[in-house]
Protein backbone atom coordinates (compact mmCIF):
# COMPACT_ATOMS: atom_id res chain seq x y z
CA UNK A 1 0.00 0.00 0.00
CA UNK A 2 2.71 2.32 -0.51
CA UNK A 3 2.45 5.08 -2.90
CA UNK A 4 5.81 4.70 -4.43
CA UNK A 5 7.78 7.65 -5.63
CA UNK A 6 7.87 9.41 -8.70
CA UNK A 7 10.51 8.74 -11.68
CA UNK A 8 11.73 11.73 -13.29
CA UNK A 9 13.74 12.91 -16.33
CA UNK A 10 16.34 15.52 -15.78
CA UNK A 11 14.10 18.30 -16.12
CA UNK A 12 11.35 16.89 -14.40
CA UNK A 13 9.52 15.44 -16.74
CA UNK A 14 6.89 12.56 -14.72
CA UNK A 15 8.06 8.89 -16.43
CA UNK A 16 6.62 6.84 -13.78
CA UNK A 17 3.77 7.91 -10.94
CA UNK A 18 1.55 5.65 -8.61
CA UNK A 19 -1.87 6.92 -9.31
CA UNK A 20 -4.91 5.64 -6.69
CA UNK A 21 -6.43 1.77 -7.66
CA UNK A 22 -9.18 -0.43 -6.43
CA UNK A 23 -9.56 -0.74 -2.28
CA UNK A 24 -6.60 1.86 -1.20
CA UNK A 25 -4.24 0.61 -3.40
CA UNK A 26 -2.02 2.33 -6.25
CA UNK A 27 -0.70 1.26 -9.30
CA UNK A 28 1.71 2.29 -11.52
CA UNK A 29 1.45 4.90 -14.90
CA UNK A 30 3.56 5.70 -17.06
CA UNK A 31 3.12 9.31 -18.80
CA UNK A 32 5.90 9.11 -21.45
CA UNK A 33 4.79 5.03 -22.41
CA UNK A 34 8.15 3.79 -24.87
CA UNK A 35 10.09 6.34 -25.12
CA UNK A 36 11.98 5.91 -21.73
CA UNK A 37 10.28 2.25 -20.92
CA UNK A 38 13.89 0.64 -21.12
CA UNK A 39 15.68 2.74 -18.95
CA UNK A 40 12.51 3.52 -16.35
CA UNK A 41 11.60 -0.67 -16.41
CA UNK A 42 7.99 -1.51 -14.92
CA UNK A 43 6.15 -2.65 -12.12
CA UNK A 44 3.01 -5.08 -11.45
CA UNK A 45 3.41 -5.56 -7.99
CA UNK A 46 0.58 -8.17 -8.04
CA UNK A 47 2.08 -10.70 -9.88
CA UNK A 48 5.77 -9.78 -8.88
CA UNK A 49 7.53 -8.50 -12.09
CA UNK A 50 10.11 -5.76 -12.35
CA UNK A 51 12.72 -4.60 -13.95
CA UNK A 52 14.71 -1.10 -15.06
CA UNK A 53 14.77 1.87 -12.31
CA UNK A 54 11.64 0.63 -10.88
CA UNK A 55 13.90 -2.59 -9.74
CA UNK A 56 17.33 -1.01 -8.97
CA UNK A 57 15.76 1.86 -7.42
CA UNK A 58 12.78 0.09 -5.39
CA UNK A 59 14.06 0.65 -1.72
CA UNK A 60 14.03 4.78 -2.62
CA UNK A 61 10.67 4.53 -4.47
CA UNK A 62 8.86 2.39 -1.54
CA UNK A 63 10.43 4.85 0.64
CA UNK A 64 12.53 2.36 2.88
CA UNK A 65 15.66 5.32 3.50
CA UNK A 66 13.13 7.60 4.74
CA UNK A 67 9.70 5.73 6.01
CA UNK A 68 7.33 8.29 8.27
CA UNK A 69 10.63 10.60 8.90
CA UNK A 70 9.10 13.00 5.84
CA UNK A 71 6.30 14.99 7.22
CA UNK A 72 4.16 14.39 4.22
CA UNK A 73 4.56 10.79 4.96
CA UNK A 74 3.58 11.60 8.46
CA UNK A 75 0.41 13.14 7.09
CA UNK A 76 -0.57 10.18 4.88
CA UNK A 77 -2.30 7.30 5.98
CA UNK A 78 0.00 5.24 3.70
CA UNK A 79 3.48 5.25 3.34
CA UNK A 80 4.79 7.75 0.97
CA UNK A 81 8.24 7.06 -1.07
CA UNK A 82 11.02 8.97 -2.04
CA UNK A 83 11.27 10.72 -5.69
CA UNK A 84 14.13 9.63 -8.03
CA UNK A 85 15.51 11.97 -10.56
CA UNK A 86 17.37 10.54 -13.46
CA UNK A 87 19.99 12.23 -15.66
CA UNK A 88 17.65 11.64 -18.82
CA UNK A 89 16.99 14.06 -21.46
CA UNK A 90 13.69 14.43 -22.72
CA UNK A 91 14.36 16.14 -26.13
CA UNK A 92 17.83 14.80 -27.05
CA UNK A 93 15.73 11.02 -26.34
CA UNK A 94 12.68 12.58 -28.39
CA UNK A 95 15.00 13.37 -31.23
CA UNK A 96 16.83 9.05 -31.16
CA UNK A 97 13.25 8.45 -31.42
CA UNK A 98 12.32 10.30 -34.19
CA UNK A 99 15.90 9.45 -35.97
CA UNK A 100 15.53 5.84 -35.41
CA UNK A 101 12.71 5.96 -37.37
CA UNK A 102 11.39 2.69 -36.34
CA UNK A 103 14.72 0.78 -37.02
CA UNK A 104 16.22 -1.94 -35.10
CA UNK A 105 18.81 -0.40 -33.69
CA UNK A 106 19.98 1.99 -30.32
CA UNK A 107 20.95 5.36 -29.05
CA UNK A 108 22.93 5.97 -25.75
CA UNK A 109 24.39 9.12 -24.94
CA UNK A 110 26.77 10.61 -21.86
CA UNK A 111 28.25 12.98 -20.07
CA UNK A 112 31.92 11.57 -20.19
CA UNK A 113 32.62 14.01 -17.19
CA UNK A 114 30.42 12.15 -14.42
CA UNK A 115 29.40 9.34 -16.37
CA UNK A 116 25.63 10.54 -16.51
CA UNK A 117 23.25 8.71 -18.81
CA UNK A 118 21.37 11.05 -21.07
CA UNK A 119 19.60 9.16 -23.99
CA UNK A 120 19.65 5.64 -23.73
CA UNK A 121 16.82 4.41 -26.06
CA UNK A 122 16.64 1.37 -27.85
CA UNK A 123 13.83 0.05 -30.73
CA UNK A 124 11.96 -1.65 -30.30
CA UNK A 125 10.65 -0.71 -27.01
CA UNK A 126 7.34 -1.34 -25.02
CA UNK A 127 4.65 0.65 -23.82
CA UNK A 128 5.34 0.32 -19.86
CA UNK A 129 1.52 0.52 -19.17
CA UNK A 130 0.74 -2.29 -20.94
CA UNK A 131 3.00 -5.05 -20.25
CA UNK A 132 0.90 -8.23 -20.12
CA UNK A 133 0.24 -7.23 -23.76
CA UNK A 134 3.03 -6.77 -25.60
CA UNK A 135 2.07 -5.81 -29.41
CA UNK A 136 3.86 -6.65 -32.76
CA UNK A 137 7.10 -5.04 -33.08
CA UNK A 138 7.51 -4.37 -29.14
CA UNK A 139 10.11 -5.87 -26.77
CA UNK A 140 11.50 -6.32 -23.20
CA UNK A 141 14.73 -6.78 -24.40
CA UNK A 142 16.90 -3.18 -23.99
CA UNK A 143 19.17 -3.46 -26.50
CA UNK A 144 21.17 -0.44 -25.20
CA UNK A 145 22.30 -3.05 -22.50
CA UNK A 146 21.58 -6.58 -23.36
CA UNK A 147 22.45 -7.10 -27.19
CA UNK A 148 25.24 -8.39 -28.13
CA UNK A 149 26.34 -6.99 -31.64
CA UNK A 150 29.40 -6.64 -33.84
CA UNK A 151 31.00 -3.46 -33.62
CA UNK A 152 33.39 -3.42 -36.55
CA UNK A 153 35.67 -0.87 -36.53
CA UNK A 154 34.46 1.22 -34.10
CA UNK A 155 36.45 -1.12 -31.92
CA UNK A 156 40.06 0.16 -33.78
CA UNK A 157 39.59 3.03 -30.81
CA UNK A 158 40.30 0.13 -28.27
CA UNK A 159 43.22 -1.14 -30.92
CA UNK A 160 44.25 2.20 -31.11
CA UNK A 161 44.42 2.82 -27.29
CA UNK A 162 46.21 0.00 -26.68
CA UNK A 163 48.67 0.54 -29.31
CA UNK A 164 49.96 4.11 -28.34
CA UNK A 165 49.69 3.66 -24.48
CA UNK A 166 51.97 0.74 -24.36
CA UNK A 167 54.46 2.77 -26.45
CA UNK A 168 54.64 0.34 -29.19
CA UNK A 169 53.57 2.92 -31.66
CA UNK A 170 52.73 6.28 -32.12
CA UNK A 171 49.80 7.95 -34.11
CA UNK A 172 52.73 8.41 -36.93
CA UNK A 173 54.08 4.61 -36.92
CA UNK A 174 54.02 2.82 -40.32
CA UNK A 175 52.09 0.14 -40.99
CA UNK A 176 51.78 -1.31 -44.53
CA UNK A 177 48.28 -1.41 -45.30
CA UNK A 178 48.03 -3.66 -48.48
CA UNK A 179 45.48 -5.96 -49.04
CA UNK A 180 44.68 -8.85 -48.32
CA UNK A 181 46.66 -9.82 -45.62
CA UNK A 182 47.22 -13.12 -43.32
CA UNK A 183 45.66 -12.80 -39.63
CA UNK A 184 45.64 -15.67 -38.13
CA UNK A 185 46.70 -18.08 -41.04
CA UNK A 186 43.41 -16.19 -43.38
CA UNK A 187 43.38 -13.54 -45.69
CA UNK A 188 42.25 -10.44 -44.51
CA UNK A 189 41.05 -7.57 -46.89
CA UNK A 190 40.46 -4.32 -46.59
CA UNK A 191 37.11 -2.20 -48.00
CA UNK A 192 36.52 -3.38 -51.32
CA UNK A 193 39.83 -5.07 -51.44
CA UNK A 194 41.80 -1.38 -51.73
CA UNK A 195 45.71 -1.80 -51.01
CA UNK A 196 47.22 1.31 -49.36
CA UNK A 197 50.61 0.00 -48.90
CA UNK A 198 52.96 2.00 -45.85
CA UNK A 199 50.78 4.52 -44.54
CA UNK A 200 50.72 5.50 -40.59
CA UNK A 201 47.81 4.77 -38.21
CA UNK A 202 46.66 8.70 -38.18
CA UNK A 203 45.57 8.08 -41.93
CA UNK A 204 44.87 4.38 -40.99
CA UNK A 205 42.01 5.34 -38.49
CA UNK A 206 40.88 7.67 -40.79
CA UNK A 207 40.46 5.29 -43.80
CA UNK A 208 39.46 2.50 -41.39
CA UNK A 209 42.51 0.23 -42.88
CA UNK A 210 41.04 -3.11 -41.54
CA UNK A 211 44.96 -4.97 -42.59
CA UNK A 212 46.65 -2.35 -40.52
CA UNK A 213 45.28 -2.43 -37.71
CA UNK A 214 44.66 -6.31 -37.61
CA UNK A 215 48.31 -6.54 -38.26
CA UNK A 216 48.80 -4.06 -34.68
CA UNK A 217 46.76 -6.40 -32.51
CA UNK A 218 48.70 -9.14 -33.63
CA UNK A 219 51.87 -7.45 -32.62
CA UNK A 220 50.45 -6.45 -29.43
CA UNK A 221 49.23 -9.74 -28.67
CA UNK A 222 46.50 -11.44 -26.37
CA UNK A 223 48.11 -10.30 -23.47
CA UNK A 224 48.45 -6.50 -24.20
CA UNK A 225 44.82 -6.31 -25.74
CA UNK A 226 43.08 -8.12 -23.34
CA UNK A 227 44.51 -5.98 -21.00
CA UNK A 228 43.21 -2.69 -22.38
CA UNK A 229 39.85 -4.22 -23.20
CA UNK A 230 39.15 -5.03 -19.36
CA UNK A 231 40.33 -1.23 -18.21
CA UNK A 232 37.54 -0.38 -21.06
CA UNK A 233 35.02 -2.28 -19.16
CA UNK A 234 35.20 -5.64 -21.74
CA UNK A 235 34.15 -9.04 -20.07
CA UNK A 236 32.33 -8.31 -17.45
CA UNK A 237 29.15 -6.62 -16.75
CA UNK A 238 28.45 -2.20 -16.33
CA UNK A 239 28.70 -0.64 -13.22
CA UNK A 240 25.39 0.48 -13.90
CA UNK A 241 22.43 1.42 -11.46
CA UNK A 242 20.28 -0.92 -13.42
CA UNK A 243 19.43 -4.72 -12.69
CA UNK A 244 22.03 -7.39 -13.31
CA UNK A 245 19.70 -9.63 -15.25
CA UNK A 246 19.30 -6.13 -18.01
CA UNK A 247 22.97 -6.27 -17.88
CA UNK A 248 25.17 -7.94 -20.47
CA UNK A 249 28.88 -8.03 -21.09
CA UNK A 250 30.84 -7.16 -23.74
CA UNK A 251 33.59 -10.15 -24.92
CA UNK A 252 34.52 -12.21 -27.75
CA UNK A 253 32.21 -15.54 -28.89
CA UNK A 254 33.68 -18.87 -29.90
CA UNK A 255 31.64 -20.28 -32.99
CA UNK A 256 29.81 -22.54 -30.76
CA UNK A 257 28.70 -19.51 -28.58
CA UNK A 258 30.84 -19.51 -25.82
CA UNK A 259 32.39 -16.97 -23.92
CA UNK A 260 36.05 -16.63 -24.00
CA UNK A 261 37.75 -15.73 -21.31
CA UNK A 262 40.57 -13.03 -21.40
CA UNK A 263 43.35 -15.53 -21.14
CA UNK A 264 42.29 -18.07 -23.77
CA UNK A 265 44.17 -18.85 -26.28
CA UNK A 266 41.71 -19.33 -29.07
CA UNK A 267 40.97 -15.59 -29.48
CA UNK A 268 41.36 -14.34 -32.67
CA UNK A 269 43.35 -11.39 -31.60
CA UNK A 270 44.07 -9.65 -35.26
CA UNK A 271 40.46 -10.05 -35.62
CA UNK A 272 38.95 -9.00 -32.71
CA UNK A 273 41.39 -5.79 -33.21
CA UNK A 274 39.05 -4.78 -35.72
CA UNK A 275 35.61 -5.57 -34.22
CA UNK A 276 35.44 -9.56 -35.75
CA UNK A 277 36.55 -12.33 -34.29
CA UNK A 278 33.22 -13.23 -32.53
CA UNK A 279 33.45 -9.82 -30.71
CA UNK A 280 29.61 -8.93 -29.46
CA UNK A 281 29.36 -5.57 -27.83
CA UNK A 282 26.45 -3.55 -26.31
CA UNK A 283 25.59 0.05 -27.07
CA UNK A 284 26.54 1.08 -23.70
CA UNK A 285 29.82 -0.61 -23.74
CA UNK A 286 30.72 1.15 -26.85
CA UNK A 287 29.60 4.39 -25.52
CA UNK A 288 32.05 3.87 -22.81
CA UNK A 289 35.00 3.84 -25.04
CA UNK A 290 33.97 6.73 -26.88
CA UNK A 291 33.66 8.18 -23.24
CA UNK A 292 37.16 7.35 -22.22
CA UNK A 293 38.80 8.63 -24.59
CA UNK A 294 36.92 11.91 -23.89
CA UNK A 295 37.85 12.48 -20.41
CA UNK A 296 41.36 12.03 -20.63
CA UNK A 297 41.45 8.68 -20.48
CA UNK A 298 39.43 8.33 -17.17
CA UNK A 299 36.42 6.33 -17.63
CA UNK A 300 33.86 7.54 -15.10
CA UNK A 301 31.54 4.83 -14.02
CA UNK A 302 27.94 5.42 -15.81
CA UNK A 303 24.96 6.10 -13.89
CA UNK A 304 21.25 6.92 -15.00
CA UNK A 305 20.05 8.16 -11.53
CA UNK A 306 21.35 11.69 -10.74
CA UNK A 307 19.19 12.41 -7.09
CA UNK A 308 16.78 10.75 -4.55
CA UNK A 309 14.55 13.35 -3.01
CA UNK A 310 12.15 12.65 -0.44
CA UNK A 311 8.49 14.13 -0.18
CA UNK A 312 9.19 17.15 1.60
CA UNK A 313 11.57 17.79 -1.18
CA UNK A 314 14.73 17.19 0.62
CA UNK A 315 17.75 15.81 -1.30
CA UNK A 316 18.33 12.40 0.20
CA UNK A 317 20.86 11.01 -1.76
CA UNK A 318 23.48 12.99 -4.88
CA UNK A 319 25.02 10.28 -7.38
CA UNK A 320 28.53 11.39 -7.24
CA UNK A 321 30.50 10.53 -10.33
CA UNK A 322 33.24 7.73 -9.69
CA UNK A 323 35.59 6.68 -11.57
CA UNK A 324 35.53 3.29 -12.82
CA UNK A 325 38.65 2.97 -14.42
CA UNK A 326 42.03 5.51 -15.71
CA UNK A 327 42.30 3.39 -18.94
CA UNK A 328 45.16 5.47 -21.04
CA UNK A 329 47.35 7.99 -20.04
CA UNK A 330 45.95 11.34 -20.63
CA UNK A 331 48.32 11.90 -23.86
CA UNK A 332 47.13 8.72 -25.31
CA UNK A 333 43.55 10.06 -25.04
CA UNK A 334 44.68 13.37 -26.44
CA UNK A 335 46.13 11.88 -29.56
CA UNK A 336 43.35 9.77 -29.84
CA UNK A 337 40.93 12.59 -29.87
CA UNK A 338 42.70 14.10 -32.67
CA UNK A 339 42.89 11.01 -34.72
CA UNK A 340 39.27 10.56 -34.61
CA UNK A 341 38.94 14.57 -34.97
CA UNK A 342 40.44 13.27 -39.01
CA UNK A 343 38.33 10.53 -39.55
CA UNK A 344 35.41 13.20 -38.99
CA UNK A 345 36.96 15.77 -40.80
CA UNK A 346 38.13 14.37 -44.13
CA UNK A 347 37.37 10.33 -43.63
CA UNK A 348 34.30 7.94 -42.89
CA UNK A 349 32.86 10.51 -40.62
CA UNK A 350 32.57 13.44 -42.37
CA UNK A 351 28.61 13.21 -42.19
CA UNK A 352 28.75 13.20 -38.46
CA UNK A 353 30.11 16.86 -38.88
CA UNK A 354 28.44 19.96 -37.05
CA UNK A 355 29.18 23.41 -37.74
CA UNK A 356 31.20 25.10 -36.02
CA UNK A 357 31.29 22.32 -33.25
CA UNK A 358 34.60 19.50 -33.82
CA UNK A 359 33.27 16.07 -33.14
CA UNK A 360 35.86 13.24 -32.69
CA UNK A 361 34.20 9.90 -33.79
CA UNK A 362 34.65 6.33 -35.79
CA UNK A 363 32.65 4.88 -37.78
CA UNK A 364 31.68 0.92 -38.25
CA UNK A 365 30.27 -1.20 -40.57
CA UNK A 366 29.68 -4.79 -39.17
CA UNK A 367 29.12 -7.52 -41.66
CA UNK A 368 26.13 -9.80 -40.72
CA UNK A 369 24.79 -13.05 -42.17
CA UNK A 370 26.09 -14.61 -44.72
CA UNK A 371 28.48 -14.10 -46.71
CA UNK A 372 27.52 -12.30 -50.19
CA UNK A 373 24.03 -11.15 -48.48
CA UNK A 374 25.30 -7.42 -48.36
CA UNK A 375 23.97 -7.15 -44.63
CA UNK A 376 25.40 -4.72 -42.11
CA UNK A 377 24.96 -2.84 -38.79
CA UNK A 378 26.55 0.45 -38.90
CA UNK A 379 28.15 2.09 -35.99
CA UNK A 380 29.16 5.42 -34.95
CA UNK A 381 31.04 5.93 -31.68
CA UNK A 382 32.49 9.95 -30.41
CA UNK A 383 32.02 12.75 -28.58
CA UNK A 384 31.95 16.49 -28.45
CA UNK A 385 33.00 19.62 -28.80
CA UNK A 386 36.38 17.29 -29.28
CA UNK A 387 38.42 19.73 -27.20
CA UNK A 388 36.11 19.99 -24.49
CA UNK A 389 34.29 16.68 -24.36
CA UNK A 390 30.61 17.39 -23.10
CA UNK A 391 28.76 14.64 -24.52
CA UNK A 392 29.58 10.97 -25.55
CA UNK A 393 27.49 8.45 -27.93
CA UNK A 394 27.23 5.15 -29.37
CA UNK A 395 24.60 4.68 -32.15
CA UNK A 396 24.02 1.59 -34.02
CA UNK A 397 21.13 0.50 -36.56
CA UNK A 398 20.81 -3.38 -35.90
CA UNK A 399 20.56 -4.80 -39.94
CA UNK A 400 20.40 -2.35 -42.80
CA UNK A 401 20.91 -3.43 -46.84
CA UNK A 402 24.42 -2.48 -47.09
CA UNK A 403 24.73 0.90 -45.06
CA UNK A 404 27.93 2.02 -43.72
CA UNK A 405 28.47 3.75 -40.22
CA UNK A 406 29.13 7.13 -41.76
CA UNK A 407 26.03 7.78 -44.04
CA UNK A 408 23.40 5.80 -41.78
CA UNK A 409 24.68 5.88 -37.74
CA UNK A 410 27.10 8.88 -38.00
CA UNK A 411 23.93 11.57 -38.51
CA UNK A 412 21.59 9.97 -36.29
CA UNK A 413 24.09 10.46 -33.70
CA UNK A 414 25.11 14.22 -35.11
CA UNK A 415 21.49 14.66 -34.38
CA UNK A 416 21.76 13.72 -30.77
CA UNK A 417 24.74 15.76 -30.25
CA UNK A 418 23.87 19.09 -31.14
CA UNK A 419 20.71 18.72 -29.77
CA UNK A 420 22.24 17.76 -25.68
CA UNK A 421 25.14 20.76 -26.69
CA UNK A 422 22.20 23.40 -27.42
CA UNK A 423 20.92 22.39 -23.81
CA UNK A 424 24.03 23.26 -22.37
CA UNK A 425 25.67 19.63 -22.29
Amino acid sequence: RTDRGRILADDGTVLAQSVPAAAGTWSRYYPTRQEFAQPVGYLRAIEGRAAGLELSRSSALRGLQTGLGSIFGQLSSHRVGDDVYTSLDPKATQVAVSQLAGRTGSVVALDPRTGAIKVMYANPSFNSNQINSLGPGQSFFNDSTQAGWPPGSTFKVVTAAAAIDSGKYTPSSVVNGDSPKQISGVPLSNDNNQSFGPIDLTTALTFSVNTVWAQVAESLGRATMTKYMERFGFYKKPPLDYPAFQLQASRPYSSTGKPYAPSSPNQDIGRIGIGQGGLQVTPLQMAMVAAAVANGGKLMAPHLTSRVVDPDGRTLQTIKPTVYNQVMKPSTAQDLTQMMKKVVEEGTGTPAQLGGISVAGKTGTASIGLPGSNLTQPWFIGFAPADNPQVAVAVTIAQTQGGFGGTVAAPIASAVIQTLLSAGG
